[in-house]
């Protein structure tokens, strides 16, 4: 049975979006992130959208990278995890990847990587401060030497680290943190990759050679209180459904599982066909909005694995069989992701597949 689900995908707003960082990176190469599917937006979708425009894709697989070459893409493509295992290095020779480089046990494979294979490009990876991969600072030099030493290595070797508060405007930690990646990588050639979506809007000394966005290519932001909107970004993806049931229900009953929510009046209760197996948050909470034919509403009791239940009373005039947006066009999905006690990006990427993506070109 068909449902009325849909993602519509904005490819206007993700070139608008690309063209916003550019404005905002002055001059630094776009390494655009299209990883767990493109935040849920289509990875080969996103791709086509932004060929010729971003000067490299960064993935977290190597499989991410082969559907991108599959897909006839020539750009430059990075994995973020780098090699798993010493037999992934031919096939990311193969496939002309870039690898990150973040731990010891990476080196012996690289050391033993085939030249005739192709030159491996490489990126260093300097832990600052997130403490989850990448080299000590004061190990960056041996580490690029070693990496120089290589045969099968490209003689440009890039240098990468990641912030772990960077949405946070002037906090001292995002400041401690590029003076860290500076000290330790100083004099060492090669190009450098800081910054993230966050720090491209709030860190203009962490631009470095190449910036690395994700979340503000669709849109999104992580900044709180903040919507991508705020910054000049348009959301790339609304999430839409239909009224299936509209409900006329007393002063005292109750709806959905567990009877969470009490009617305080007489009221139209609408029943959408979106649930959690749809990607829509179980953790919703009463009150989160949504706009049903573009005026605001609001979600009441539970949502349920197929269908939400919706307080209709500031849209008397609504009937089965209208449009309702979940986020996108009119309601960030930043202020939805609040109200469900997460980010923006979880939201995106939790679409199911049995919700139906279309494309537009606006």
């Amino acid at each position: 049975m068909s449902r009325t689900t849909v993602a519509t995908i904005h490819l206007g707003a993700l070139r608008h979006n690309l063209a916003r960082v550019r404005t905002l990176a002055e001059g630094a190469r776009v390494m655009a992130v299209v990883k767990a599917d493109a935040y849920g937006h289509g990875l080969e979708r996103v791709a086509r959208a932004l060929d010729g425009e971003a000067e490299a894709f960064a993935v977290a697989a190597i499989a991410d990278g082969l559907r991108l070459r599959a897909a006839g893409h020539r750009q430059r493509i990075v994995v973020l995890s780098g090699p798993d295992t010493a037999s992934d290095i031919a096939e990311m020779q193969r496939l002309r990847l870039e690898a990150l480089i973040h731990h010891d046990a990476q080196l012996p494979w690289l050391a033993k990587a085939d030249p005739a294979r192709g030159a491996l490009r490489v990126w260093i990876k300097v832990d600052t401060g997130m403490h989850r991969l990448g080299f000590d600072p004061a190990r960056a030099r041996d580490v690029h030497a070693a990496l120089r030493a290589m045969p099968a290595i490209d003689a440009e070797i890039g240098l990468m680290t990641h912030f772990a508060s960077s949405e946070e405007f002037g906090g001292k930690e995002t400041a401690l943190q590029i003076l860290r990646f500076r000290e330790g990588t100083a004099g060492l050639p090669g190009p450098r990759a800081m910054s993230n979506s966050a720090a491209v809007l709030g860190w203009p000394d962490a631009r470095g050679d190449w910036v690395r966005t994700g979340g503000l290519l669709y849109g999104l932001s992580v900044v709180e209180g903040r919507s991508g909107a705020d910054f000049g970004f348009r959301a790339a993806m609304t999430l839409s459904t239909r009224l299936v049931a509209i409900n006329r229900l007393a002063k005292g009953e109750r709806v959905g599982y567990n009877g969470t929510y009490e009617c305080p009046e007489d009221m139209n209760v609408g029943v959408a066909a979106i649930g959690y197996g749809d990607g829509y948050p179980r953790s919703a909470a009463p009150g989160t909005p949504l706009l049903v034919n573009g005026r605001r509403a609001s979600l009441v009791g539970r949502v349920s694995m197929d269908l939400i239940t919706i307080d209709l009373r500031a849209v008397p005039d609504a009937r089965p069989g209208d449009r309702v947006t979940l986020w996108g066009e009119g309601l960030p999905v930043e202020t939805v992701a609040a109200a469900a006690g997460t980010i923006s990006y979880d939201l995106t990427c939790g679409m199911t597949r049995r919700v139906l993506f279309v494309e537009d070109e606006s």
